[in-house]
């Protein structure tokens, strides 16, 4: 969330900033809100004010005496107003909160203005072409790859956008979640396994409620939800915490299966492992200093991009306009690949800096050098996500008879040079 004492001085900032964002916010009832929760709070302060006052007026009476009987009917008076007002109190709390919690954060001033994703800036590309087998066809028109890759018994079992991937691919694809932690720890991320059901608290911290109910799992019974994205586990790791300056910045690298309703998915941009239900991915996280937060993202960006690096994939990293970022996103970066069978670029990663925003949301905090409590800033991003770099490493380096050569990095681990045919 935004800093509350920012948004009452500074309301035409943050009108003018959320602007460029594709998210509707009404500034002016939210401020109203805050007008009458303050009204609400001064109120009731008064009335206590009186009830003390009262109190020690009546403690100085004779018990009995008309003046004390007095006293304890306007006391009683008293004390039924000050319910009543707490009552109040508590409502419009409640209603400021909630639509406090829908004002998204504001963009970085270095983020361009843009509408939709036409706008969004090609930050470096890597790679070319050449880098791509001449024999290459859509992961999913490989003759062998609903045999290993069972889109069809996921969908008997659970339904569509749950696979089963089996003997070589389920091996690949171990592999390669054992490349991406071996890379992030030996980069200085320590590795961490979470839950995957998060309770409402931990998903509204980060930002996906109150805006990704729609796209969530939830199970009602237990009010959990099944993460998206192994941020919404992680980042909590530190909520309601105090961490030492010292530590920071602080980095976690975590693999979980992540699960996304993605209603309204269709065509042929969402066949075979374009995108699916449930995924595996690793992710990147950091908590840092609030002063260098964006230096900060272009080395976890630059550590994502080696990842692809090293697996031979073309890529290019775009840098997000104001109107495609996320809701609670300052920053952010989206590292995509070339799938030369399908001749399109497939988004792999996603780095992100939200600045303060999801820590006030957590409440994290670290002490300043002046020691003065102050809000961390918090990065993320995908480091990788399994399918499309599945589908990028099938397509790429398919071969005249129909093998797919592993990547260099993972044919020690996948223990072969050629897969499939």
């Amino acid at each position: 969330m935004l800093d509350l004492k920012f948004f009452r001085e500074n309301p035409e900032v943050v009108r003018q900033a959320i602007a460029k964002k594709k998210f509707d916010c009404d500034i002016d009832a939210i401020l109203e809100l805050d007008k009458k929760r303050r009204t609400a709070v001064t109120e009731a302060e008064a009335l206590r004010s009186q009830q003390k006052a009262a109190n020690a007026e009546m403690a100085k009476l004779p018990k009995g005496s008309p003046e004390f009987l007095e006293k304890v009917k306007e006391m009683k008076s008293l004390s039924s107003k000050v319910k009543e007002l707490a009552a109040q109190q508590a409502e419009v709390d409640e209603a400021f909160k909630a639509a406090f919690l829908t004002i998204p954060n504001m963009p970085h001033e270095s983020v361009p203005v843009g509408k939709n994703e036409d706008e969004n800036v090609v930050f470096k590309t890597w790679g070319s072409d050449d880098s791509v087998s001449e024999f290459a066809v859509p992961h999913y028109d490989i003759p062998w790859f609903s045999d290993l890759v069972d889109l069809a018994r996921g969908t008997k079992v659970t339904g569509a956008g749950f696979p089963f991937f089996k003997g070589d691919i389920a091996r690949l694809v171990r592999s390669l979640l054992q490349f991406f932690l071996d890379e992030n720890t030996a980069a200085g991320y320590v590795e961490v396994m979470p839950p995957i059901l998060v309770n409402p608290e931990s998903a509204t911290a980060v930002g996906q409620l109150p805006d990704k109910e729609g796209q969530m799992y939830y199970c009602p019974q237990d009010d959990f939800y099944l993460i998206p994205t192994a941020e919404t586990s992680v980042t909590n790791l530190y909520r309601d915490e105090v961490l030492e300056l010292k530590d920071l910045p602080l980095a976690h690298t975590a693999y979980t299966p992540c699960f996304r309703r993605e209603a309204g998915s269709y065509g042929k941009e969402v066949r075979g492992l374009n995108r699916v239900h449930q995924f595996d991915k690793v992710e990147l996280l950091r908590w840092v200093h609030p002063k260098n937060s964006f230096e900060e993202l272009d080395g976890l960006r630059s550590h994502a991009e080696s990842l692809l690096e090293k697996l031979g994939l073309h890529y290019r990293t775009l840098l997000m306009c104001t109107g495609d970022i996320g809701f609670p996103h300052a920053k952010q970066f989206d590292l995509e690949v070339w799938a030369g069978g399908q001749k399109r670029w497939l988004e792999v990663s996603s780095c992100s800096c939200f600045s303060d925003f999801q820590a006030r949301r957590a409440n994290i905090r670290f002490r300043n050098e002046e020691g003065k409590l102050e809000h961390v800033h918090t990065l993320n991003g995908s480091g990788l996500a399994i399918p499309r770099v599945l589908a990028a490493i099938l397509e790429n380096n398919l071969t005249e008879d129909n093998r797919v050569k592993v990547p260099e990095v993972l044919q020690e681990r996948v223990g072969k040079e050629y897969i499939g045919g």
